[in-house]
């Protein structure tokens, strides 16, 4: 039976357990329906061949998470949840020689299409799930992911366990995700968005369902401490964990982001991570 991909109406919010597939349909559902006002709302912000790891607007030519572009240009590098390709696409100008993106919605890669078609630099894409990704062992030197994939991930250590397979020994593992923190309150970018509302330990996602009572979106909460370990358990080292400042020239409202907010509170967290070599 083919998944009903149809603009999803919100009937109901709730807080509740959601399994990988619930999950994953989720996102497609979502994504399916949402690509085009994302891209059109964001897409000026992203950049077409821009590599920018939240909505602070943290910009890899200058973070440099993944190492000097220049030590990449051989590599083979994968990109999960992807979206328009436009961090896998800033990759491709800095000589990178492979680089593949995977997003659980095709509506999504069409986006990629269309902005590979204008820039005149393209990159591979496949539609994909992060918590199966379908390559090889030890088939990417990077894998990266900027708000793609794993904060919509019920099992974290699953999630990067699958990631480290893919990775080869020696390879770094880079992905950023909503701060933990974040959870604790209103998703209101305003002052009225500064008080703790919610328990940092609860883990039940967050899901909104249609009128059947299927969910149309679901996002999951793991805390810092959980991160560290799944990264562990992936048997990954972690090496750095970056929580960027909201930067003074940054007027943007992205969300519950926003200059407000992001001065005070950690809006992400960006994870590195290395396979050590045996």
């Amino acid at each position: 039976m083919t998944d009903d991909l149809t603009s999803p109406g919100i009937a109901r919010v709730s807080r509740r357990p959601a399994d990988p597939d619930e999950s994953a349909r989720a996102s497609r559902i979502w994504w399916e329906s949402a690509a085009d006002e994302y891209q059109a709302e964001h897409g000026a912000f992203l950049c077409d061949t821009g590599f920018i790891w939240g909505p602070e607007g943290l910009d890899e030519a200058q973070a440099r998470l993944l190492g000097d572009p220049r030590g990449l240009e051989g590599a083979r590098v994968l990109e999960i949840g992807c979206g328009a390709g436009q961090c896998a696409r800033w990759l491709r100008t800095q000589g990178v020689r492979e680089v593949v993106g995977i997003d659980v919605s095709r509506s999504q890669l069409r986006h990629a299409r269309r902005i590979d078609e204008r820039t005149g630099t393209s990159v591979s894409v496949a539609q994909a799930d992060a918590q199966r990704l379908p390559f090889a062992d030890a088939a990417f030197d990077v894998v990266c992911s900027a708000f793609g994939a794993f904060p919509f991930v019920p099992d974290a250590a699953a999630a990067l366990r699958e990631s480290a397979r893919v990775l080869r020994p020696g390879g770094r593992l880079a992905f950023s995700v909503t701060h933990p923190i974040r959870w604790c309150f209103p998703d209101d970018p305003t002052e009225s968005g500064l008080t703790a509302r919610e328990s940092y330990f609860d883990r039940r996602a967050y899901v909104e369902e249609d009128a059947a009572g299927r969910a149309v979106y679901v996002e999951h909460h793991h805390t810092i401490g959980d991160w560290v370990r799944a990264v562990a358990a992936a048997g990954l080292r972690l090496r750095d964990l970056v929580e960027p400042e909201w930067p003074e020239d940054n007027d943007q409202v992205w969300g519950g982001w926003g200059p407000v907010r992001g001065r005070i509170l950690p809006g992400t967290a960006i994870f590195i991570a290395d396979k050590d070599a045996p």
